[in-house]
């Protein structure tokens, strides 16, 4: 099954590279972008600067040009994808070749109907007569333009990007949830503290992936825009801190050097400490602390794949089992840190990568657990019914298989406690049975004590249990009867004791017969 998600998972990103590859032009987008900057509500100005990097926007309107190939419509309709960023006002305009636009405008806390699942937002440009040959935006608080990301593709590849970004968003975020679930009732069964930090990793990854695929909006309207963005920096950061203390924290760790095991918290938090000064401190903090953000989370990373590799060296098998579920998630991580992932996996980028990820991640504990305990149960259910067993053992008589003295007063107690009309008690006692052991030998007296007992066995059911007292006493408990029928009951019972075929035990002469006393 896995193999088969897998191979699923690579046609749809090689479909879509053969998308990008068929729909968009050599040059990118945003190498495209001449740029220029106005004071706040502006107009776009006519003259635009393509040589340089845009600068000294912050406090102004940062205003961005790019032509339009036609290749990027591929005929139709245009859809311009912009990736969520920290911005207060963003204007779209795409201008035709006879001189008339299309205008769209949204601003932090109303995005409208422009949100996509995926953390993106599309302003499209209707297919006309004449070609569409530009598209110009204005920015109002842009925080850093190298955060921005965009892109412009044909209406129908935007449409099928979409829908496949919110199929992949959809079940991981289902995956994260059902975890989230789990883990909280998982964490307060052990109360382990390991478990506990696990279940705060994967609650903070599902409100960040809520938050970042732009599905809180639906709920949440107000938090479209900058306080998404700084609120999904948080808890980025705070879910990487949360997963390093489960990792500290583990039992599999616990033969790593404790120097280590600290070196990994402090890191993790050092990185949630930033994280927080990069979400809610000024735009020049992304550039102050963001290269150090990124060496922290890799030092992280490795931090804990030494702890868990000393782990797995000294013979922990656990932690191989750790290492392989925290593999995928840990080298996801690294390469969001270590390479530009853009506008890949239908625009998600690196965010998608991470909760794809995630999920993954989760489903490999659920699945290594679930097969955990169910070891633990079956090994659990097996010494149960030993324990059973020695018990049942322990009140049973060896010779003959009936309850001993013990069994016996045992089940006389529980019957005593509800016998309701009465209880009677039958103590029965062999006739001469020293000899039949004299006349016969110990075996013969063995052969026949067994089937005596087989006949008693007969007359017990759930009203009646049937003992071995001694050498050739035996006992019948019997519920629910009365005095009178109590009696004709010992009767029946002498009878059917005396009448045994002995004869291929003690001859055709021998007898046996047995005394009943009745209380």
């Amino acid at each position: 099954m896995l193999e088969r998600l897998l191979f699923i998972a690579a046609l749809l990103l090689a479909s879509q590279a053969a998308d990008a590859r068929a729909q968009q032009p050599a040059k990118p987008l945003k190498d495209r972008y001449c740029h220029a900057v106005t004071p706040g509500m502006a107009p776009a100005p006519s003259r635009f600067d393509c040589g340089s990097e845009p600068s000294g926007y912050e406090d102004g309107r940062l205003w961005l040009s790019a032509e339009v190939y036609p290749e990027d419509v591929a005929g139709e309709g245009a859809t311009l994808l912009v990736h969520q960023t920290r911005f207060e006002r963003l204007d779209i305009v795409f201008g035709y070749a006879d001189g008339s636009v299309v205008r769209h405008r949204v601003r932090a806390g109303g995005f409208g109907s422009h949100w996509r699942v995926g953390g993106q937002l599309a302003f499209s440009a209707p297919r006309r007569e004449t070609p569409l040959t530009s598209v110009k935006l204005g920015i109002d608080g842009l925080d850093d333009y190298s955060l921005l990301r965009t892109r412009l593709l044909p209406a129908g590849a935007a449409a099928r990007d979409a829908a496949l970004a919110a199929s992949l968003i959809g079940g991981a975020l289902t995956l994260l949830l059902l975890s989230s679930c789990y883990n909280l009732l998982l964490a307060r069964a052990s109360r382990r503290r390991y478990v506990i930090w696990h279940s705060a990793w994967v609650a903070t990854v599902l409100v960040w992936g809520l938050l970042w695929s732009q599905l809180a909006l639906l709920a949440l309207p107000v938090l479209a825009g900058t306080a998404t963005a700084r609120l999904c920096t948080m808890l980025a950061t705070l879910a990487i801190a949360f997963a390093a203390t489960c990792a500290a924290t583990c039992p599999e760790a616990g033969s790593a050097p404790r120097w280590l095991r600290r070196l990994v918290l402090a890191l993790g938090w050092g990185v949630a400490l930033m994280g927080a000064a990069v979400a809610f401190g000024p735009a020049a903090m992304i550039d102050a602390i963001g290269p150090v953000l990124g060496v922290a989370v890799l030092a992280v990373l490795a931090a804990v794949t030494l702890m868990i590799g000393l782990a797995w060296r000294k013979g922990c098998r656990e932690a191989r089992s750790f290492f392989l579920a925290w593999a995928i998630p840990m080298a996801v991580l690294a390469a969001t840190q270590l390479f530009d992932m853009g506008t890949s996996l239908f625009g998600g980028g690196p965010q998608i990568a991470v909760l794809l990820a995630s999920a993954f991640q989760n489903v490999w504990l659920y699945i290594a657990r679930t097969l955990h305990f169910s070891r633990f149960r079956v090994e659990r259910d097996t010494a149960r019914a030993a324990q059973a067993e020695l018990r049942e053992l322990a009140e049973r008589d060896h010779l003959t298989g009936l309850l001993n003295r013990r069994g016996f007063v045992d089940r006389t107690e529980a019957a005593l406690a509800g016998a309701g009309p009465g209880f009677g008690l039958l103590l029965i006692d062999v006739d001469h049975f020293k000899t039949i052991n004299d006349r016969y030998g110990h075996d013969a007296g063995d052969r026949v004590l067994r089937r005596l007992a087989d006949r008693l066995a007969e007359l017990a059911g759930s009203t009646v249990h049937a003992a071995r007292l001694g050498r050739e006493e035996f006992a019948l408990g019997v519920t629910g009867l009365t005095l009178p029928d109590l009696v004709d009951f010992a009767e029946k019972a002498r009878v059917s004791l005396g009448s045994l075929a002995l004869a291929d035990l003690i001859g055709e002469e021998g007898r046996l017969s047995v005394s009943i006393g009745v209380a």
